[in-house]
């Protein structure tokens, strides 16, 4: 067969066949039919016409046809209204007469045509900017012309064809008559190929020839060749919000999309990484958030860059006031962070404060070139398409130099500024305050008022949030200054050590997220690196000149050293940056691993925070916490991990402190904090970026857990002995101590195994509850955890000296021994042994009732602090000395032996009484009430049996303390939890014993007068509804990191009623409050009353906007929590909503109406008890 026989037959066969490719056959026939090979039957196979499948099928609306209508669901994003959409046929270029049928789109940006409706991806997309005219063509034909292209299309009919002319040449008028069909990103002039983010020719999986793609902004487009780039005609693009860039191969990598894969390959590793960066930053971008934008964008000055006037600028200087686009924000994180502090409008969601908001836009472009651009001359302002250096010379001469800026008055005079600085922050005058810093008053100077010392504390008083706000970020902010010659910007506002260090690295490319996964040896690329002048440079090979990136010290805010054997090198370290990326370096040689790692902390850690590189650290970088009595505002730290001690230097601390972590008390997520709970403060870390701070988050989580199965690596209290110690020891104190044959009978094996697993994992939230758990399952427990001990509670280094010394006959020199045996172990081995014989010691005291002496507790327990198979005698002989001697040989004192003797004369009078009554000992809980207020002298340590109530223990704490009520004097039982600074007047028909088991570390029981209820109560028989009604002020806390706490409080309209709380968004009419109507209308969020814990207070950190306010707790029937709060205007209001809530809990029963007959019928009933268990003081 000839070759036009073979063309005539590949023709035939188009017509038949529909194929998916991105190409359109006709696009195939103008690039590769021209001069086909002779006898090539194999040839369109060849250029990929089907290669590209759809990964998934998509399932799709058709799209309307009328103006208006949008995109079905095979739309990646929710993109442009659709204007018009239809099947045409579609004329390919070279005078071929073959048609394709193509379902085509037009939209306010781009004419575009697919192979059918359901197609995601475009064949081809036109700028409606690049036509020029609409043109007839004879029956049912029309051409679409452009500046270097035509186009030609068939309609249905003549109706159908003059409707599509009619409509694209309305869209081209219009784009020409409003001058949109200026030059844009999509369409830019020869040579500016620097207005993307990255362009350049890919190898497409399954085509011959390469593509030309461009990344830009949130969108990735392909097109056939760097021309058609130019002309602005593509074949598709990619929305970026559901893509996902994964990599393959040394030279390969895939952008996935729910709808198709495409497979890219460049032309080298280097060139791959900065492909694999630029999507990833396109992906950031498109699933970024645009709220704050929206409300900067809402002054007509911030909608355009304050540097080069490019439209919708998404970045911002926070010091400087301005909003800047993304090349422009590229140029000013060069100047460094002392010069301007560069942050995202969509992406950095946690600087953006509702002050920094508001700053911005009384502040914003407008006043703030009046100041910094009161003098450029045309010559030398930039525009949209100025290039990076062209950027970069006029930013320094802008901000660094401040060449451009209207000099204030008193420049020059220190003394003069600093005064009108301070004048000026009381006011708010903010233009005028930015043009005194910025020529040289000193935002730290004394004001000369001790009080109010300087112009931050000056505003704070004077109650100009905003003056304090732009302070606050120009704290460190460099004075503008025009220097000799052109000397690199210095990058800190103190001078940091220069530090320089060179030598092969392994690299992987830069991420985005958390490296999870092990990366194997394959995925890293030998590179040469060199730290010189605080840049750190990686290059293809110790020849090349110019580095493929650099690192810049003043951008680092973390470092690791991870483990040996992480990753496929023995060595590794990862940096985190500013701009929320992550580099990966490896090593086979730890030492040259550990000389870099140094190198590098040196290079960014502030001097001041030097002492922090003595440590052997696995992660160092800074963080924003907040600790102290001042919460308000997050201040700057830098921090070490080690092992479990966490090192910090604090912003107002001038040496290092140490936090040990295994010690907390508390250690948990709240929002966007993590929260460290030590024994005299609480300390917030808080993440400014979200990627260094989830790697922080789970290292402090680590280390501060048990980690080994030694005594050391347990989670510990503030004693030194192991939480999972201490919790069996004190339940066993408190429920067990009489128990028949305690450790020497068995628990259940299942039981006793789970326990243990949940103590391993985190002691600290383990409360052991009595009905939830077994005495014998928590000592047989115990028992278990030192016999599984690594090294034993005695060591193996000293275990048989101890059980040498039971041998020794001579009494004083056994003790002897055994005390130089008892300081030679480890501190929390000495300690655990201490308070382990002390229970033992205890224990025995109830031998006739429990039957469990010295001898017997020696049988059991030898063998399991000794390790060993029970038929050594001499391991008991040691536990029956140390508890027949625990006074002589641990120097038990006086005062504590009597305080011991105390409790245990107390607990037996207890039980004695309790079995006299009949009681059930099981239940009965020894806890501490106080009076009043917490403090020692006001403790009071009360048996609490089962069936006690609220009202039953407020009368016990006023009878031992002998206090007679009056007559309108309210006193109730309160539940205060600290850590949430609120209380709660417990019911009194409420019983203890469950609140007891619920409550935290950081709440605790108090008896105290209610001085509101009188007011309740007279509220409550006046009122003419048993329903309530208003409007309060309601903030929902959500425990999801990153995301933090919903921000403020906003105004909802409630409604109370016998049933449910109900919240509704909008105000209603007075005529909806009704209750027939009330019915009908659909709350925002309702829930059962029932299921309800409300508290007194809101804690100061989330600036409730009134002091009046309480925090609302509810958990529903499969336990899910949720925590909210709510604010009233006036104390009548709170005490109206509070009393309300009462009321419908408790069936309306809020007070007892003759607590005098319960009071004496207790005090009949229980004198005796009182009389034996009052210890003597």
């Amino acid at each position: 067969m000839s070759d036009k026989d073979d063309a005539e037959t590949m023709r035939g066969r188009l017509r038949s066949e529909r194929v998916n490719s991105l190409f359109s056959e006709d696009e195939l026939i103008e690039d590769y039919y021209d001069q086909p090979a002779a006898n090539d039957s194999s040839c369109w196979n060849d250029y990929g016409l089907s290669t590209l499948q759809s990964s998934g099928t998509v399932s799709s609306r058709s799209s309307s046809m009328h103006s208006g209508s949008t995109e079905g669901l095979d739309a990646p994003a929710q993109l442009l209204p659709i204007i018009k959409a239809g099947w045409l046929d579609k004329n390919p270029p070279q005078g071929s007469y073959i048609y394709q049928k193509r379902w085509v789109k037009l939209d306010a940006d781009y004419l575009r045509y697919f192979d059918s409706e359901k197609d995601t991806y475009s064949k081809r997309f036109i700028p409606v900017t690049s036509i020029a005219r609409v043109a007839s063509i004879g029956d049912q034909k029309f051409e679409v012309i452009t500046n270097n292209r035509t186009f030609a299309f068939r309609a249905e009919s003549d109706a159908d064809r003059n409707e599509w002319m009619r409509t694209l040449q309305q869209m081209v008028d219009e784009r020409k008559f409003k001058g949109l069909n200026r030059i844009s990103l999509f369409q830019p002039p020869t040579g500016a190929l620097d207005s993307v983010d990255k362009c350049g020719l890919l190898e497409l999986r399954g085509f011959k020839n390469k593509l030309y793609v461009v990344v830009a902004g949130d969108k990735v487009f392909l097109y056939k060749n760097a021309e058609d780039y130019r002309q602005g005609i593509g074949i598709t693009y990619i929305e970026m919000n559901v893509g996902n860039v994964k990599d393959v191969d040394r030279r390969g990598f895939d952008l996935t999309t729910p709808y198709r894969i495409f497979s890219f390959s460049a032309d080298s590793d280097q060139e791959k990484d900065e492909w694999v960066e630029a999507m990833q930053q396109s992906i950031a971008e498109a699933l970024s958030n645009s709220e704050v934008a929206e409300k900067i964008w809402s002054v007509e000055a911030n909608r355009l860059c304050a540097d080069c006037g490019s439209p919708k600028p998404d970045w911002a200087s926070v010091n400087l006031c301005v909003v800047i686009c993304k090349r422009c924000a590229g140029e000013h994180r060069g100047l460094g962070p002392s010069i301007t502090k560069v942050r995202s409008l969509k992406m950095d969601r946690k600087v953006w404060t509702e002050e920094l908001i508001e700053l911005f836009c009384q502040v914003g472009n407008c006043v703030a070139n009046q100041f910094w651009a009161a003098n450029v001359p045309p010559s030398e302002a930039i525009h949209v398409a100025s290039g990076s250096q062209e950027r970069r010379r006029f930013l320094i001469a802008k901000y660094k130099e401040g060449k451009y800026r209207r000099y204030h008055p008193l420049f020059g005079n220190q003394e003069e500024l600093n005064k009108a600085l301070c004048a000026t922050v009381t006011t708010s005058d903010l233009a005028e305050t930015q043009s005194l810093v910025f020529c040289g008053a000193e935002v730290s100077c004394f004001s000369g008022d001790p009080d109010f010392p300087n112009p931050i504390a000056l505003a704070e008083q004077a109650g100009q949030k905003l003056q304090m706000e732009f302070l606050l970020h120009n704290k460190s902010s460099e004075i503008p200054r025009v220097e000799a010659g052109n000397s690199e910007e210095k990058q800190y506002s103190v001078i940091l050590p220069s530090v320089t260090h060179n030598g092969f690295l392994f690299k992987t490319p830069s991420m985005a997220k958390l490296v999870h996964e092990r990366k194997s040896r394959e995925e890293f690329s030998r590179r040469w690196c060199t730290l010189n002048d605080s840049i750190f440079s990686y290059y293809e090979n110790d020849r090349n000149a110019v580095p493929n990136g650099e690192i810049k010290m003043e951008e680092i805010v973390c470092l690791v050293n991870n483990p040996p054997d992480t990753h496929g090198y023995e060595s590794t370290f990862e940096i985190y940056i500013e701009s929320e990326r992550l580099y990966l370096f490896g090593l086979e040689n730890p030492e040259a691993i550990r000389k870099w790692v140094k190198s590098i902390a040196k290079s960014f850690i502030h001097p001041r925070a030097d002492e922090l590189l003595s440590h052997d650290f696995e992660r160092i970088g800074r963080l924003q916490y907040k600790g102290g009595l001042n919460l308000a505002r997050a201040k700057e730290g830098w921090f070490a991990l080690t092992q479990s001690v966490l090192y910090a230097f604090f912003e107002d601390s001038d040496k290092e402190e140490a936090v040990h972590l295994k010690k907390l008390q508390e250690l948990s997520v709240q929002g966007d904090s993590l929260v460290l709970v030590e024994r005299r403060r609480t300390l917030y870390i808080q993440g400014e970026r979200k990627l260094d701070f989830l790697g922080w988050v789970a290292a402090i989580q680590k280390a501060a857990g048990s980690s080994g199965d030694t005594l050391s690596e347990q989670q510990l209290t503030e004693s030194d002995i192991p939480v999972i110690v201490d919790r069996c020891i004190d339940y066993i104190t408190q429920c067990g101590l009489t128990s028949e044959g305690i450790y020497r009978k068995s628990g259940q094996n299942s039981k006793t195994t789970s326990l243990l697993e949940m103590l391993r994992k985190d002691a600290r939230r383990v409360r052991l509850k009595e009905g939830e758990h077994q005495v014998d399952d928590v000592s047989n427990t115990l028992k278990r955890f030192f016999r599984d001990l690594g090294d034993g509670l005695f060591t193996k280094e000293f275990c048989q000296d101890w059980l040498k010394a039971a041998a020794i006959d001579n009494e004083e020199e056994k003790i002897g021994q055994y005390r130089q045996l008892l300081s030679s172990l480890p501190v929390v081995n000495r300690a655990t042994v201490k308070a382990l014989i002390n229970h033992l010691y205890r224990v025995q005291y109830f031998s006739e009732m429990n039957q469990m002496n010295t001898h017997n507790l020696a049988i059991v327990f030898g063998p399991t602090l000794f390790q060993t198979d029970g038929k050594d005698y001499k391991a008991g002989r040691v536990v029956e000395d140390l508890i027949s001697r625990y006074v002589v040989i641990f120097s038990v004192d006086e005062q504590e032996m009597r305080k011991q003797q105390d409790e245990i004369t107390a607990i037996i009078k207890m039980r004695i009484a309790g079995s006299s009554s009949g009681t059930q000992q099981a239940g009965d809980f020894i806890c501490t009430v106080y009076l009043e207020e917490k403090k020692t002298e006001a403790e009071q340590h009360v048996k609490i049996p089962a069936t006690m109530t609220a009202e039953e223990l407020t009368f016990e704490i006023l009878e031992r303390r002998k206090i007679d009520t009056k007559e309108k004097e309210y006193w109730s039982c309160f539940e205060v939890n600290e850590r949430e600074e609120a209380e709660r007047p417990l019911h009194y028909s409420e019983k203890v014993l469950p609140i007891l088991h619920g409550l935290g570390t950081d709440s605790y029981l108090v008896v105290k007068k209610q001085l509101s209820m009188e007011n309740m109560l007279i509220y409550l028989a006046s009122r003419v509804s048993d329903s309530k009604h208003g409007m309060m002020k309601f903030r929902e806390e959500r425990n999801l990191l990153g995301l933090g706490l919903s921000t403020g409080f906003h105004d909802r309209y409630f409604i109370l009623n016998n049933s449910c709380l109900r919240l509704y968004k909008e105000v209603r009419s007075l005529k909806q409050r009704m209750p027939a109507v009330e019915n009908s209308h659909r709350p925002e969020k309702e829930w059962p009353v029932k299921n309800l814990k409300v508290y007194l207070g809101i804690k100061k950190k989330l600036r409730p906007p009134s002091c009046w306010g309480f925090t609302v707790f509810y958990e529903n029937e499969k336990h899910e929590k949720q925590q909210w709060y709510l604010c009233c205007d006036t104390q009548m209001e709170l005490r109206e909503w509070f009393a309300s809530f009462l009321y419908v809990q408790n069936g309306g029963n809020v007070w007892p109406s003759e607590s005098s007959k319960v009071r004496a019928s207790r005090t009949q009933q229980d004198s005796s008890f009182f009389e034996t268990y009052e210890p003597e003081t």
